[in-house]
């Protein structure tokens, strides 16, 4: 039996931009976590902002790989997802999981939307492709925009209360069929924001709740859904995970405010690294 637990991590590299794997690989990695990749895509730097970048579809080439780690008899502990550019894509890493999946965590972060709207590229159809992926999951990790389009419901950006957001949690795992959804980006007061969590097995809701940071940031997603993950993956309890992954997000955010001009295309998760390490291992050593 290995001692170090094995995850596989399914997204797009931005080779510069702070995001995708170029977040995954390293805060998995300081986790104590082997860390398998399979890119979707090689950009030369993320979609936002940036102008004239670069883009290289992997997705033929996504068959061979597994097959070869099929024959090398490879398994995992856990896959994450993240973007996944298109409905071959999807239907790529539903044949993954079904390979791969038995005795692991799926973990689907159903990247396509933010501030109300479907990324460009994505089809009108894309949400319904996405929820079938997200059927797979043992556990989910969308924004507010992310669960509308899951949902087919409207868009609610503030002004909600605590019954809505259970609603939500409580319709996304009846709906598509993962037994946890997570919510990210919940406020109740402008002073505070955090994730909140429901367990369909045991009928429990969790939340937790750090300060509310006024400024935006490219990947502040990818760096909770890496970090969840990875506790999740080291098996922690919901509450902790979720917790660990609230505070790393909040510490690269302050990290990344003194030089807010210089890293406008990223938080500097890498200063955070240490203690997101430290509480890794206490979750290990338990």
């Amino acid at each position: 039996m290995r001692s170090v637990k094995r995850t596989l991590s399914i997204q797009d590299i931005s080779c510069f931009g702070r995001c995708s794997l170029t977040v995954a690989l390293p805060v998995l990695s300081a986790m104590g976590i082997e860390t398998a990749i399979l890119p979707t895509a090689i950009l030369s730097t993320h979609t936002g902002e940036f102008k004239g970048y670069t883009f290289c579809d992997l997705t033929s080439e996504i068959p061979p790989i597994t097959a070869h780690w099929k024959k090398e008899g490879i398994t995992f502990d856990s896959i994450g997802t993240g973007y996944l550019g298109s409905d071959e894509q999807i239907n790529t890493v539903s044949d993954i999981i079904d390979s791969f999946g038995k005795d692991a965590l799926i973990f689907v972060d159903p990247v396509m939307g933010d501030h109300g709207r479907l990324y460009a590229g994505f089809a009108d159809d894309f949400p319904a492709k996405m929820a079938k992926l997200c059927g797979k999951a043992d556990i989910i990790v969308p924004n507010l925009t992310e669960a509308a389009l899951l949902l087919g419901e409207a868009y609610v950006s503030s002004g909600y209360d605590e019954a809505y957001i259970h609603g939500v949690l409580r319709r996304l795992t009846d709906k598509l069929g993962c037994p946890v959804a997570v919510l990210t980006g919940v406020v109740y007061e402008p002073t505070r924001q955090g994730a909140v969590a429901y367990d369909a097995r045991n009928d429990r809701f969790y939340e937790y709740f750090g300060e509310n940071i006024p400024a935006t940031f490219h990947g502040t997603g990818d760096v909770f859904s890496s970090s969840l993950c990875g506790a999740l993956t080291l098996g922690a309890e919901l509450t902790e995970a979720i917790a660990v992954a609230v505070d790393f997000t909040l510490d690269a955010i302050r990290y990344t405010l003194p030089e807010r001009e210089t890293y406008w295309y990223g938080v500097n998760f890498e200063s955070a690294l240490c203690d997101l390490a430290a509480k890794a291992k206490k979750i290990n050593n338990k």
